[in-house]
């Protein structure tokens, strides 16, 4: 979107979105990376797809592993954690040193501040400039507690998250 009308930025910034931990592992290494570019594609069997920046680490753990797991995070996730994920690299640290996650059908997934996690085997990774789609499967899924999903839009009015700059939906603008 760069270069982009500021009308087209606007817009498009009014879809609704969601906000994840995408996880993934490389041998023993694991690492995780907050994303709002997760979505359900289809119902039967179920299929979703995430959307990660070809820089991240997290991207590169899943194109070798071929697995990756969604955290559907919780509302009231506090924003020291969600920075963990979303402006640190697990090049510099070890974001599950002290995050509580467990392994669901062979990949790990953040449970902490979580009310579901999902696991999804990568069938295909689709090009898309600066991110790569993975599209697959679901063959694991733990529903943890009920609570109310935290939304990108949540994160960004109530409490004053920033986006950082290889998410999907990052505008020059902020």
């Amino acid at each position: 979107m760069i270069g982009c009308a500021p009308e087209i930025y606007k817009a498009v910034s009014r879809l609704s979105y969601g906000l994840y931990i995408v996880s993934s592992f490389d041998g023993e290494k694991l690492n995780g990376q907050l994303v709002n570019t997760v979505f359900q594609l289809t119902a039967s069997p179920p299929r979703l797809a995430a959307s990660l920046n070809k820089a991240n680490l997290t991207r590169a753990y899943v194109e070798k592993s071929g697995l990756y797991s969604v955290s559907v995070l919780a509302q009231d996730a506090p924003m020291p954690f969600l920075g963990l994920f979303g402006f640190r690299t697990g090049r510099d640290i070890n974001k599950f040193e002290k995050t509580a996650f467990k392994t669901l059908a062979g990949c790990p997934a953040v449970t902490e501040n979580a009310l579901a996690i999902v696991t999804i085997r990568a069938a295909q990774a689709v090009d898309m400039g600066t991110h790569t789609l993975f599209i697959g499967e679901v063959i694991a899924a733990e529903t943890l507690k009920d609570g109310v999903p935290l939304t990108y839009d949540h994160y960004k009015s109530v409490k004053h998250g920033k986006t950082q700059k290889n998410a999907a939906t990052f505008m020059p603008e902020e």
